[in-house]
């Protein structure tokens, strides 16, 4: 299969950068219209520039409110786009100036977080002052997050607008914690790669045409899947000064092989994409700062972006490597994905030296993340089915928390590895044999890809569990199947003893929320066989032989999910959690002979 490795490179003339004014200024009384910073966010601007034409790559210049007032900035602009065909686009990131602060009388810059009458006039505003600049409105925006509400006034108000950048992969909890507890921006639960956004919700993909935003949606930034998801995301991207932030690099000798491994591992996810696979590039000037960031020189800043941008150079002089205008994008992606075809990637780790491997998939319906090392638990999983509606900013209940909520999600709500009372979320499997229990949790294994049609599966290597009396080895294939909303296990079992009796418990533990904190379960009900009881901290268990389902429906997040066997034999079950362990577990429990392959579905569902 051929394949196609695109790259966006945008940078943006910031004439404020985040974090520079109070470096530049260092010792003076804030001043955001301080010359000396302006000029140097201009140089660094240019460096950029003259870094990607040296090494033959289109750049997308994402003009901010700012630099429209800035003659010079828009001079480079235009004479980039006519001598190197770069897209002239417009970012709703560095809004800070004193035109801006002087009429909106804030220090808010997240356009996210402003009320809606005032991100309307805000665009409005920005994209009239584009428009007086450069006579055209643009063909692509962008922010660390846009809301649907958001994206859909955009686009009704400037329908030539085709391509946005509209989330930043795995900012939650993590990154705040990481800031000190500073940086209020939690936007968990995205794609990781290009995604067309529904109308009703930024973070799940359009089903189809009448879901349809309108455009395409890139991630700021590409991180690193495996990295990014069990510590801070600012440490690991294909932004050079992510690199260097993490102290990924050789003190003496100023290399980052690290760099050029992400960018490869990127590329290889065409294997799993069709002969799809996609990278950015995304740094503000104010990462370029001349009196150095984090512990690095700025000779060190500038030589990491030199080397980034060779990199993309060579790939693309090789022939492996298409550099694309965001606007450019969006017309390639359309022409080359289907609303309903999911995005995939088998990650293994590139920086700890360890065996790790996670798998990633997004589709219109779920986010999933499935864990090796825990025996192919699922460790991750967004509803999108629901298409939740989730207003964010100013005027709304979530000012701050952009997050789309999630089922399962073992870094904020524990996994298998829990406390001494209690279970964490969780979709896994135990098998009982003669008093003794082993979770697959606790089997490490590793996965390959296989794609038939619609069905993209993972097949795990055969797992040992030795009792003290019979040794048992069982398979696992995980099931994708494009446009139906499950998730199918298929587990295989053999047995030293052909007779033995052993029991087979597959379950899922999960809750609802977007942060560590528990969130009020009383709306929930569960259900199996004809029983329905509503969740009220109980610790009740309801079991029902040949009912097939179990399920439960968490109103909050507008969601149902069933949890199916295709045993006759098999005992469905659903547990209440209590206040201190706040989560429900559907599940299916049944005995399995030597030889058996036994399925069960996850489905999830929209309920209102």
């Amino acid at each position: 299969m051929e394949s196609t490795f695109v790259v966006n490179i945008i940078h943006r003339p910031e004439m404020v950068p985040e974090y520079a004014e109070k470096v530049t200024g260092q010792g003076k009384k804030e001043d955001i219209g301080r010359k000396a910073l302006l000029t140097e966010s201009l140089d660094i601007f240019r460096f950029q520039q003259e870094t990607a034409h040296k090494n033959g790559l289109k750049t997308t210049i994402q003009m901010t409110y700012a630099s429209l007032f800035n003659e010079e900035a828009v001079e480079i602009a235009k004479e980039h786009h006519e001598k190197y065909g770069d897209e002239i686009s417009l970012s709703l990131l560095g809004l800070p100036c004193k035109e801006f602060r002087e009429k909106y009388k804030t220090k808010d810059f997240c356009i996210w977080m402003f009320s809606m009458e005032d991100k309307k006039a805000i665009v409005d505003d920005v994209f009239g002052k584009f428009h007086d600049t450069f006579g055209f409105y643009p063909e692509s925006t962008g922010s660390y997050y846009m809301d649907a509400d958001l994206i859909n006034y955009v686009k009704e108000a400037y329908p030539s607008v085709k391509c946005a950048v509209a989330t930043c992969w795995e900012e939650g909890p993590k990154a705040y914690h990481t800031c000190n507890n500073s940086w209020y921006t939690f936007m968990d639960g995205g794609p990781w790669n290009p995604w067309i956004p529904s109308k009703q919700n930024t973070h799940a993909p359009a089903a189809d045409e009448s879901e349809d935003s309108g455009i395409v949606a890139i991630p700021h930034l590409s991180r690193d899947l495996l990295a990014c998801y069990d510590g801070n995301g600012s440490n690991f991207g294909t932004h050079p000064q992510n690199v260097l932030r993490g102290m990924i690099y050789d003190s003496k000798t100023w290399e980052y092989p690290y760099l050029y491994n992400l960018i490869d591992q990127y590329r290889h996810l065409a294997d799993y994409n069709n002969g799809y696979s996609y990278n950015m590039m995304f740094v503000g000037p104010g990462w370029l700062n001349k009196m150095g960031r984090w512990e690095a020189p700025y000779e060190l800043l500038k030589k990491s972006y030199e080397d980034g941008m060779a990199y993309y150079g060579e790939l693309k002089k090789e022939g492996k490597l298409l550099d694309l205008t965001m606007a450019e994008f969006a017309d390639f992606y359309r022409d080359k994905k289907t609303y309903t075809e999911p995005e995939c990637a088998l990650w293994k780790d590139i920086l700890y030296g360890s065996d790790k491997q996670l798998f990633w998939y997004a589709d219109p319906y779920m986010r999933a993340c499935v864990n090796m090392d825990q025996g192919g638990a699922i460790v991750d999983l967004r509803p999108y089915a629901a298409k939740l509606e989730w207003p964010v900013g100013i005027g709304t209940k979530h000012v701050t928390d952009a997050s789309y909520p999630f089922l399962i999600q073992e870094k904020y709500r524990a996994g298998y590895f829990t406390h001494y009372a209690g279970e964490g979320t969780i979709r896994s499997a135990k098998l009982s044999h003669n008093g003794e229990e082993v979770d697959l949790a606790l089997c490490r294994t590793k996965a390959s890809f296989i794609q038939d049609g619609a069905d993209r599966m993972l097949k795990l290597d055969p797992v040992e569990i030795v009792f003290a009396d019979l040794t048992v080895k069982l398979e696992t294939r995980i099931h994708f199947v494009e446009g139906s909303s499950e998730i199918r296990f298929e587990r295989e079992i053999s047995m030293s003893d052909p007779d033995a009796d052993l029991t087979l418990n597959e379950y899922m533990v999960a809750c609802y929320g977007t942060t560590e904190y528990s969130e009020d379960m009383t709306s929930l009900t569960l259900s199996v066989g004809d029983t329905t009881i509503p969740y009220e901290y109980k610790c009740r268990e309801l079991f029902d032989e040949g009912a097939g389902t179990a399920s439960a429906v968490i109103p909050p997040i507008n969601t149902k999910v069933d949890f199916s066997c295709d045993a006759e034999d098999a005992k469905m079950y659903v547990k209440e959690g209590y206040a201190f362990s706040p989560m429900f577990t559907l599940g299916a429990e049944k005995k399995i002979k030597s030889g058996e392959v036994v399925s069960t579905w996850l489905k999830l569902q929209k309920v209102n």
